[in-house]
């Protein structure tokens, strides 16, 4: 069955990603961006890191990571900008600080493209704090150049701003000036989540639904079936990274730091592939229902009970003790753990 399982995948990723390609091997009209070969994170010195890094991927798409040395979520915001508005993607956890980095970088957007002012819509991934910590602050803006509009993370407030006319069914979409960005519903590690397609770059964004690291499903059925209508979703488009919120899994197959981290060396890269989502969907499936936790190379599907506070007491365990032990020697971390 395992055989045969693998084999339908297999089939499956070459049928979605020859759908999914162009004729040569140049690009076709996607804009092309970078990644860095290695993320700030928080450490090994807590006063030589800022509280963000900020990130190029291209002049119009700008990647912004919370140091650990401020909380160890560690959260990634996406910033894109169209010909008319720009567009934020979360608002960073506790203690980030977010709104005199946000403001630096959209200024300098302004000031290259010989703009004085822009609207900036503000939304969430999905409702949960270390994503939304950071709204107040960013709400309270008083910037000339900066117009803030705000969508609160509901499903009602989402489902007006983008358009989406049945939750979760269909998606929604923006449009940010000869940039269109859509909106897929998503829910299930969140009562309301969204996953985030930009035409222009081929980026997919996964909020907590995927990224290396553990994947906390709330409604297990709910987070299949949004996986599914995600993978539905990309037929016959080309991606070119998947990104997602946070990078808890070390460069080692199948190892991730224990919870409440703030520094991680040798940390896994942050984009994941379409084979990474197809590989999320295989593993879900092959649950048949019953949930368990399913540790694969890059990430480790891990069902949460939704009546319990929080992740359990082991966790919440596991979460003291290395905070006990990193917080104290944030000024000089260990070199590797």
């Amino acid at each position: 069955m395992a055989r045969i399982s693998s084999l339908l995948l297999a089939i499956f990723l070459v049928t979605v990603a020859a759908d999914a390609q162009f004729p040569q091997p140049d690009g076709g009209d996607l804009e092309p961006g970078a990644l860095p070969a290695a993320w700030t994170t928080g450490g090994p010195k807590c006063m030589e890191v800022p509280e963000w890094q900020v990130h190029e991927y291209n002049p119009n798409l700008f990647i912004l990571r919370q140091s650990g040395c401020t909380d160890a979520e560690m959260p990634f915001l996406y910033l894109f900008f169209g010909k008319d508005r720009g567009l934020l993607w979360d608002t960073g956890s506790r203690r980030g600080n977010l709104a005199p980095a946000l403001q630096h970088v959209v200024h300098d957007w302004l000031e290259r493209n010989h703009r004085d002012q822009i609207t900036l819509i503000v939304t969430h991934s999905h409702s949960h704090e270390d994503h939304v910590f950071g709204d107040a602050a960013v709400q309270g803006i008083r910037d000339p150049a900066i117009n803030i509009q705000f969508v609160a993370p509901t499903v009602k407030a989402a489902s007006a701003f983008f358009g989406i006319e049945n939750w979760p069914s269909t998606p929604g979409q923006v449009d940010l000036g000869q940039r269109q960005l859509n909106i897929i519903p998503v829910p299930g590690h969140d009562d309301y989540a969204i996953a985030l397609y930009d035409r222009r770059t081929g980026v997919l964004l996964t909020g907590d639904n995927l990224y290396p690291g553990r994947l906390y499903v709330k409604d297990f059925a709910m987070f299949k079936a949004s996986t599914e209508r995600l993978i539905a979703f990309l037929t016959g488009k080309p991606v070119a990274h998947i990104l997602g919120n946070h990078i808890e899994q070390t460069q080692t197959p199948f190892k991730d730091f224990p919870i409440g981290s703030i520094y991680h060396p040798n940390e896994h890269c942050l984009e994941l592939t379409v084979g990474t989502l197809l590989e999320l969907e295989d593993g879900l499936k092959s649950m048949q229902g019953a949930p368990r936790r399913l540790a694969t190379r890059d990430f480790t599907i891990w069902p949460v009970d939704p009546k319990e506070h929080g992740l359990g007491p082991q966790m919440d365990q596991i979460f003291k003790e290395t905070q006990a032990e990193q917080i104290p020697n944030k000024w000089n971390q260990p070199a590797h753990r």
